[in-house]
C-alpha cells in the first residue's frame, strides 16, 4: 500500500503542475482576447500561475477535513523557494545578482509579508479576520505593483511570465521588425495582436513593454482554447482531491502528522513551477527571473494561498509547522533579505542554504 499511495502522491502532483500550466496558457489568451489589458492579464493570469498548485490543493484539503495543510503547505512552499530552488539557482548559476528594482520594491514587499504572517500564525489559528487581512494586503501589492509599473525602464527585465507557464523562450521574428510577444503562451504567437505594445509584469522582473506583432491583427481565441480552460479547472480539482487523499493515506502508513508529509513532500512537489523557472533562468543568466519568481512567489503563499482559504474555514496551524516551519522560515526570509541587500547571492551562499534546507527536513523528522 504504501508503493502505490506514493505513486498516487507523484501522479497527483504532475497532474496538479500541468494542469497549473494549461489553465494559464488558456485563460491568458482568452482574457486578452475579450480586451482585459495585458498587464491586468499578467499580474492576475500569469503572475500567479507557479502558485496554483498550492493554491488548489490548500482548498481541496479545507474541503476534505484536513484545513491544517493550508498553513504547512504555504510555510513549506516557502521555505522550500528560499532554501532548496534560491539555493540550487545559486549553486547552478555560481553567483546570482540582485538588481536595484528587486531590492527597492520586493524585498521590503516580501519582509513586510512575511512579518504580515508571522503575526496571523503566532497563536495557531488563522481565523475569518485574518484571512480577509491577508487578501486585502494582496490587493493593496497588486495596486502598488500597477502604480509602479511606469518606472521601471531596465532593459535586462524580460518577461517571465512566458517562463512561469510553459517554460519555452519566444525569439524575435524578423518580420517587419517586430517581435512575437514573450509573454503569451501556448500558440498565441500564432496569433496577430494589435496595438502596438503590451506590458506584462513578471512577479519581481515587472513590466517591460514589448513590441506586438502586427499593428492590424486581432487577438482571439478559439473554442480549443475554452475547452482547454474547463480541461484544466477539472484537472486541477482531480489532481489536488488524489493528492490529498494520498497524503492522509501516506500519513497513516508512515505514522506521520499530515502536517509534516505537506510542510515537506506537498510544499517541494508544489513548488516544482518555481524550481523549473528559477533554474531555467539561471541557466539562461538571468538572475532577476530567478530571484523575481521566489519574491512573488512566497509573496502568493503568504498572502493567498493561506487568505483565500481562510474566508471560508478557520485554518489551524499544526504543531511541527508552528514550532519548525515557521522559525525557519522566518529565519530563511531574513538571510534571503540580507543576500539581497548584499547584491550577490554567491555559491557559497547557494551551498548554505541547502545545508539549512537539510537540517530543516531533519529537525522536523527527529534525527536530531
Amino acid at each position: 500500500m504504501l508503493l502505490f499511495w506514493t505513486l498516487i502522491f507523484a501522479v497527483s502532483l504532475a497532474v496538479l503542475v500541468k494542469g497549473s500550466n494549461w489553465l494559464v496558457t488558456s485563460a491568458e489568451k482568452i482574457g486578452l482576447a475579450v480586451g482585459l489589458s495585458p498587464f491586468i492579464v499578467g499580474v492576475t493570469i500569469v503572475g500567479v500561475g507557479t502558485s496554483f498548485p498550492e493554491l488548489i490543493s490548500s482548498f481541496v484539503a479545507v474541503l476534505k477535513g484536513v484545513p491544517e495543510v493550508a498553513a504547512a503547505n504555504a510555510v513549506g512552499s516557502n521555505i522550500a523557494n528560499i532554501l532548496l530552488i534560491v539555493g540550487l539557482s545559486a549553486l547552478v548559476g555560481r553567483k546570482l545578482i540582485v538588481t536595484k528594482s528587486l531590492i527597492d520594491l520586493d524585498l521590503p514587499l516580501l519582509a513586510i509579508g512575511t512579518v504580515l504572517l508571522l503575526g496571523v500564525l503566532w497563536d495557531g489559528v488563522i481565523t475569518f479576520g485574518e484571512a480577509l487581512l491577508m487578501m486585502i494586503t494582496y490587493g493593496v501589492y497588486l495596486l502598488y505593483t500597477m502604480l509602479h509599473k511606469e518606472s521601471e525602464d531596465t532593459q535586462e527585465i524580460i518577461d517571465a511570465a512566458h517562463l512561469h507557464a510553459s517554460g519555452r523562450e519566444r525569439q524575435p521574428t524578423q518580420e517587419n521588425s517586430t517581435h512575437v510577444i514573450p509573454g503569451l503562451t501556448g500558440d498565441v504567437e500564432r496569433e496577430k495582436c494589435e496595438s502596438g505594445v503590451f506590458t506584462f509584469p513578471s512577479r519581481g522582473a515587472r513590466n517591460r513593454q514589448t513590441p506586438c506583432a502586427q499593428a492590424q491583427g486581432v487577438c482571439r481565441f478559439t473554442a480549443w482554447d475554452f475547452f482547454m480552460l474547463v480541461v484544466s479547472i477539472v484537472v486541477l480539482t482531480f489532481g489536488a482531491k488524489y493528492l490529498i487523499d494520498s497524503l492522509v493515506q501516506l500519513s497513516i502508513i508512515l505514522n506521520l502528522a499530515v502536517g509534516t508529509i505537506a510542510i515537506t513532500a506537498v510544499a517541494v512537489g508544489t513548488s516544482l513551477p518555481e524550481l523549473f523557472v528559477s533554474l531555467r533562468a539561471t541557466f539562461q543568466k538571468k538572475s532577476e527571473i530567478a530571484l523575481g519568481n521566489i519574491f512573488g512567489s512566497n509573496i502568493f503563499n503568504s498572502f493567498v494561498v493561506i487568505g483565500l482559504p481562510g474566508l471560508f474555514y478557520s485554518l489551524p496551524v499544526d504543531s511541527q509547522t508552528l514550532f519548525v516551519g515557521v522559525p525557519t522560515m522566518a529565519g530563511a526570509t531574513l538571510l534571503f533579505v540580507i543576500s539581497g541587500i548584499s547584491r550577490r547571492i554567491h555559491m557559497w551562499e547557494g551551498a548554505f542554504y541547502l545545508s539549512l534546507y537539510v537540517l530543516f527536513l531533519a529537525k522536523l523528522f527527529s534525527w536530531f
